[in-house]
């Protein structure tokens, strides 16, 4: 079973800024409903939802919180219908400065837990509270938002880079028990991001040396990576579960 952008609904976690609210933008875009999620971001979220019209609205909840996020998709649900499409973004402060990153001998395991908490976790959470809408209308979108380090790991970010390897574990193991029920399951894994929240805190010269290595000659925008995910949600990968598409112009292959 597919079903066209135009129709669905689209809870994007973490989408008050960077990433998150490119991904926000393509789906309203494309005709969709697109819930907001923020967690602490909220004049950011409802200033996007303010931008792009009735067909988004802001909605808080921290997604390690199950029982927080089971009440945002009731109140989605009571605005725009319960979501057909989960695209799960969210993740827990983190800023990609290679001099500032925490190194092996120094990492402890709460490090690496809080990140499976908001990336794990929080799918685990966003999937409770979806699958029974998902059950019973036979249908259903998932993804994930991963990281092109688990190939290639050419900065030992260890905690994040621990975590979206364990949510691509996650993402396939979901596939493969929500296939049954019409739910298609992926990952989107991007690299380093021109420029996101997140990457604000990369040397310039970085980005220059990632472009320069990348076969596209330059890196990634959130927007060119937001229209990977469309893929995903819309009626064209209705035949395509448990995979991971790496978007980064070319760095890494497969």
């Amino acid at each position: 079973m597919s079903r066209p952008l135009q129709e669905c609904v689209v809870l994007v976690t973490g989408a008050g800024r960077g990433l998150g609210s490119a991904i926000a933008r393509a789906f309203v875009r494309e005709g969709a409903r697109v819930a907001i999620n923020y967690r602490r971001s909220r004049e950011a979220a409802e200033a996007l939802a303010a931008e792009l019209g009735p067909r988004a609205r802001a909605f808080q909840a921290d997604v390690t919180d199950r029982e927080a996020v089971a009440r945002m998709v009731e109140a989605i649900a009571a605005a725009f219908g319960p979501p057909d499409v989960l695209i799960h973004n969210a993740l827990a402060d983190y800023a990609f400065d290679g001099d500032a990153r925490t190194p092996l001998d120094r990492l402890a395991w709460r490090d690496i837990a809080r990140q499976a908490g908001t990336a794990v976790g929080g799918a685990l959470h966003c999937l409770h509270a979806l699958r029974p809408h998902f059950a019973a209308q036979r249908f259903g979108r998932v993804v994930t938002i991963g990281t092109n380090l688990v190939q290639n790991p050419v900065v030992p970010y260890h905690d994040y880079t621990a975590a979206k390897g364990a949510l691509l574990a996650f993402t396939r193991t979901a596939a493969k028990e929500l296939g049954p029920l019409g739910v298609t399951v992926n990952m989107v894994s991007g690299g380093l991001l021109r420029t996101t929240d997140a990457s604000a805190a990369t040397p310039e010269a970085v980005f220059d040396i990632v472009a320069a290595q990348t076969p596209l000659g330059r890196v990634t925008t959130p927007a060119e990576l937001a229209d990977a995910v469309l893929f995903f949600a819309s009626p064209w990968s209705r035949a395509v579960t448990g995979q991971n598409l790496i978007v980064d112009g070319g760095l890494v292959f497969g």
